[in-house]
């Protein structure tokens, strides 16, 4: 089995997500693993693929792809999986690899498992355990077609950090015009210290803080533990917070370590958002509120109280 990578980068940095689907991909292929980089990215920094279990990165360095066309990322991976003879491809689930993975499996007519859990079961056929239902259920999904595509759910797999450096090497690839059809004019990207697709601890704030005036001690909170904000898609609706920290299904899906929910009941549609979480800890002063439910522990008590005095306790103890 020789399995690639499509490793997506984000102002020069390799993704986590990324990182774990190359982590996972070594797991079940001992090691055996190319990583493809596709745009403007370092040298050195595509090295440390190796880490996470690669043992080659080939890098096109096309200046084309750094703004992510979605057709001519599916036609450059389409080309290293026959250069390269491979039979499987692993990416992480995202805006960008869902839609090229969708592509490349016409291109080379392989099947496709999305959100996958776990690693593959070979003993009968290629058997792979997959996320359905957001997160409530699995399924066991066989792939027939000679060929593969592994859409990684996010955090799903433990992050190897243990690898030696990758070879990198340069590769040329052929596109279309066809291929750049489609012109990015711009591109509005989230600012801030931690972003939340990459962040390994988020606070989310809800109605329950009553207005955008009350956000510092969430914005607090979250500086002093090294964590990404968000907030509930009404919190969005209502202008208190920018869009792109709305969580929930039909926003921004996270699957942090930690998941700090503030002042948010825990409609359906925040937790399909939030339910990959390693850990929930929920702060509501309404003992009923269903987010409790899927709590790993849980505050009952006004966020205007509890907060500051999470603040103070985080601080005394560093």
């Amino acid at each position: 089995m020789s399995v690639l990578v499509f490793v997506e980068q984000s102002e020069g940095k390799i993704k986590k997500s990324s990182r774990e689907a190359v982590s996972y991909a070594s797991a079940m292929n001992d090691g055996d693993v190319v990583a493809l980089v596709m745009g403007t990215a370092d040298g050195d920094q595509l090295a440390t693929l190796g880490n996470n279990g690669a043992a080659k990165v080939v890098h096109s360095t096309d200046s084309r792809l750094d703004k992510g066309v979605i057709r001519a990322y599916s036609a450059g991976i389409a080309q290293v999986m026959e250069s390269e003879g491979s039979d499987t491809l692993v990416m992480a689930e995202s805006s960008i690899g869902n839609p090229v993975a969708a592509r490349v499996s016409i291109k080379t007519s392989a099947s496709l498992a999305s959100n996958v859990v776990g690693l593959p079961d070979t003993s009968s056929g290629f058997k792979v355990k997959r996320s359905i239902y957001t997160g409530k259920a699995f399924a066991n999904t066989i792939l027939e077609a000679s060929k593969r595509i592994l859409i990684l759910k996010k955090g799903a797999v433990p992050l190897k950090e243990d690898g030696a450096a990758a070879s990198v090497e340069s590769i040329d690839l052929a596109f279309d015009d066809s291929d750049f059809g489609v012109t990015i004019t711009s591109q509005e990207k989230a600012t801030g210290q931690v972003l939340l697709p990459e962040a390994d601890i988020v606070v989310s704030g809800g109605r329950g803080l009553k207005g955008p005036e009350n956000w510092g001690m969430i914005e607090e909170l979250a500086a002093e533990l090294g964590a990404a904000t968000g907030c509930s898609k009404p919190v969005s609706d209502m202008d208190w917070r920018p869009h792109h920290e709305h969580v929930g299904q039909t926003g921004i899906k996270v699957a942090p370590t930690l998941y700090i929910a503030v002042g948010i009941s825990g409609a359906i549609q925040h937790l399909a958002g939030v339910n990959s979480s390693k850990f929930i800890v929920v702060i509501n002063k309404d003992a009923d509120a269903p987010f409790f439910k899927a709590a790993d522990y849980g505050i009952v008590g006004d966020a205007f109280d509890v907060v500051p005095k999470l603040i103070q306790a985080i601080k005394a103890a560093k």
